[in-house]
């Protein structure tokens, strides 16, 4: 059984059935399915969209060293990792106020769960409009340089911006387009937009 395509080297993943290995007397193997299982994390995240000469989409750019020279399909969608028995909506409208500063609100449209590398997405759409360079986002740790033992704070978002849907195809984490065509379709009658 396959769990996802494109990990960190565009390997497949399987699952092999406990079954499928010789057993030991000292029973040291975990149960591997379920470890597999347990590494597919669940994030939640919100789109927020407007339209003005244009439907345009608010993507946001990750923070930190890594990403700091990339751009185009990096860009993505504000989200974060499901925190315990965290409901997804609330994580989902969580992680958004703490990657953007800005708070959500109704009507929410649902958009289609993706597979991102190891992790699910769940997100839903909104309707809204903010000054992207006022956009302000939490911060983490990490140690950089790597093995300098010093710690620094970069921010979650370095920065936000909106994208017409065209712009949007060719900026946003491939992984995540799936939401971007959902949104179009639900919109179309309102706000038609040329096709990919």
């Amino acid at each position: 059984m396959t769990l996802g395509q494109g990990g960190a080297r565009g390997h497949s993943l399987t699952i092999v059935s406990r079954s499928a290995i010789a057993p030991r007397q000292d029973d040291e193997f975990p149960d591997v399915a379920a470890k597999l299982v347990a590494m597919v994390k669940q994030s939640a995240g919100l789109l927020m969209y407007r339209h003005l000469a244009a439907l345009e989409v608010l993507l946001v750019h990750p923070g930190g060293p890594f990403w700091k020279k990339r751009d185009a399909g990096i860009w993505t969608i504000p989200k974060g990792l499901v925190e315990g028995d965290e409901d997804l909506f609330y994580t989902a409208c969580r992680e958004f106020t703490e990657e953007t500063g800005l708070t959500p609100h109704p009507p929410f449209l649902e958009l289609p769960e993706i597979r991102q590398s190891s992790k699910r997405v769940k997100a839903w759409a909104f309707a809204g409009d903010c000054d992207p360079t006022q956009v302000r986002s939490n911060t983490f740790t990490m140690e950089w340089p790597p093995k300098s033992g010093k710690l620094q704070a970069f921010p979650e978002v370095d920065r936000a911006d909106w994208f017409t849907v065209e712009r949007a195809r060719h900026y946003l984490l491939k992984a995540q387009l799936p939401l971007l065509t959902s949104l179009c379709a639900q919109l179309d009658d309102r706000f038609p937009v040329p096709k990919a």
